[in-house]
């Protein structure tokens, strides 16, 4: 594709740091897959590795952006996109595999159906039939503010057997391989430093929703996650983020004007779920959910500042579009209906309880 054409120019944007395999893996895969359709820049976050000497030696039409150091997934992107004129970003994992012809589905629905963001389906690389976790069939997220996903609740994957073929709209789209209009993007600010990584992706979806904007999923075009390539499934930084940020997503974009009463329920949940992992031993997660506590504390003010921010832009947007945008929110506890109600697909939830309106 023309670097010159930013008028319709797609850009996949791989945010790398210190990782060479995972390049040597996966980059001949989506080079081939997207080079008659996109241009493909390596945003380089501080590598200390050879991984940047390896892409412009192997692949010297790939863009390299090198920022001087590990500014996390958030401030990694904001950075290296602010370099890149286009009309599409491909946010993309190092560790994903592309499939024949991924992108013309989604960059059809973005343009036909009205979508600012959107993922393809995604399946687990090491496990090519299963969903993969981050993101699978698309994002949701319940009333308390814990996501889960189509074709993933908690830790119970769907085989894909064609169950999300159809184009939907949902709540948030996953970061391993988000699409999203650039100007929707830089308008509301890209995405949250504070979040470093990990939600962050949920965050900026959900920034784009309070302003009426639309996330899709888009069932005609596959990708394959390995997951975990940063951060190790379960590991006490990854357990931290997800806390803290959990908490973060929520003092900033809940609708709820009593706030304090739903972050008092949430919290005492999180502590339920801290029990738990003493109960079993993993000191480790324990003091990651004590310290994403105390971080959160110590952040609160900072965070409530941001959301009297986000409330205004939300009023400011209600001047020209329609706010609130509430397709993909659940309005029942997932967490309830899961370990209680033992309803552990997709498709066992009642579809009526996604219904587009407040609580």
């Amino acid at each position: 594709m023309s670097q010159s054409d930013h008028t319709n120019r797609v850009v996949v944007a791989i945010l790398n740091w210190n990782g060479l395999h995972h390049l040597q893996t996966y980059l001949p895969d989506v080079f081939e897959h997207s080079k008659a359709l996109a241009d493909i820049v390596v945003i380089d976050n501080g590598s200390t590795d050879e991984s940047i000497t390896w892409c412009a030696q192997n692949y010297p039409e790939i863009q390299i952006i090198s920022l001087k150091e590990n500014l996390g997934f958030s401030g990694g992107y904001n950075a290296g996109l602010a370099q890149i004129e286009a009309k599409t970003y491909v946010l993309m994992n190092s560790d994903v595999r592309t499939t024949e012809g991924w992108i013309p589905p989604v960059i059809d629905m973005m343009d036909n159906e009205g979508f600012a963001a959107c993922q393809p389906l995604i399946r687990n690389d090491s496990d090519n039939e299963l969903f993969e976790y981050a993101g699978a069939a698309g994002g949701y997220i319940d009333r308390h503010g814990y996501t889960f996903c189509a074709g993933r609740i908690f830790e119970v994957f769907e085989t894909d057997h064609g169950q999300y073929i159809d184009n939907r709209e949902v709540f948030w789209a996953s970061g391993a391989a988000l699409f999203i209009d650039s100007n929707a993007f830089h308008s509301i600010g890209g995405l949250d430093v504070d979040f470093f990584a990990h939600m962050e992706e949920i965050d900026l979806c959900w920034r784009l929703k309070n302003r009426g904007f639309r996330v899709g999923v888009c069932g005609h075009s596959v990708v394959y996650h390995l997951g975990g390539g940063t951060l190790q499934k379960i590991s006490p930084f990854k357990t931290y983020l997800n806390f803290r940020n959990n908490l973060f997503l929520l003092v900033k974009n809940h609708h709820k004007k009593a706030l304090y009463p739903m972050l008092f329920k949430r919290m005492t949940l999180d502590g339920v779920a801290a029990m738990k992992f003493l109960a079993e031993g993993s000191w480790g997660l324990f003091i990651a959910v004590a310290k994403a506590h105390r971080d959160f504390y110590l952040s609160f003010f900072k965070m409530r500042a941001k959301r009297h921010e986000e409330r205004q832009a939300t009023l400011d947007a209600s001047k020209v579009t329609d706010p609130w945008n509430y397709s993909g929110w659940y309005h029942r506890s997932i967490v309830w209906d899961y370990f209680i109600a033992r309803r552990h697909v997709f498709q066992d939830l009642n579809q009526e309880d996604f219904e587009a309106k407040k609580d």
